[in-house]
């Protein structure tokens, strides 16, 4: 190979670093993968099932998985977090990993019902939390934060509104919502295990941004 052509490889090497460089610094979430963010984790204030307040800075640092279910559900409910159990199984020993189970029936699950629902799980509630709150509030975060129910859902009369889900959101370290998964889909769920791991991992994903 001649020294010219060594030098077209070389020009060419540095440009497409510089073009990648520059993705990274340009364009907000561009990381290796390619994948921006879903969405980003907004301000919010809930009520674990100690009665102990949890909210955005409670989670800083930390890669966790939200979920919304009610705890008088007969239907997806049970079989949801039975799956989600096995995420459970599988990061319980992930000390910056965290499991939010929000409650779509404030007004049925307070925070005793929360307890005793925790409690029936039999799982270390530092690492998955049982949340209640403000029905409006925790909608909002399921729509517009976690994207896990579509806004258009949101009816007029917030008394009438009820939403229920089977969809999980993985948020790394940032706030950044990086995907969204099926809860009834065991493949799925294994997925989320699998990109949960990672972005653990990956030093990419360091708080701050």
């Amino acid at each position: 190979m001649t020294k010219k052509n060594w030098i077209y490889i070389g020009f060419f090497t540095v440009l497409i670093l510089g073009f990648y460089f520059a993705l990274t610094r340009l364009i907000p979430g561009f990381t290796k993968t390619g994948s921006p963010p879903v969405s980003y984790l907004r301000p919010f204030s809930f009520l674990n099932q100690d009665g102990q307040r949890v909210g955005n800075k409670e989670v800083e640092g930390k890669v966790f998985v939200a979920e919304y279910f009610f705890t008088t559900c007969k239907g997806i409910c049970p079989k949801m977090n039975n799956n989600m159990r096995k995420v459970y199984d599988a990061m319980k020993d992930e000390k910056d990993f965290l499991i939010l189970s929000h409650t779509c029936d404030p007004e049925t699950d307070s925070v005793a019902v929360m307890k005793k629902y925790a409690d029936s799980m039999k799982v270390d509630t530092r690492r998955w939390w049982f949340l209640t709150g403000r029905k409006d509030s925790l909608y909002t975060t399921a729509r517009v934060s976690y994207t896990i129910d579509d806004p258009k859902n949101n009816l007029k009369s917030l008394e009438d509104d009820f939403m229920h889900t089977q969809f999980w959101a993985l948020v790394d370290r940032n706030g950044d919502v990086k995907k969204i998964y099926d809860g009834l889909k065991d493949r799925e769920v294994k997925e989320l295990i699998y990109d949960a791991k990672k972005l653990l991992k990956n030093p990419e994903n360091e708080a701050g941004r």
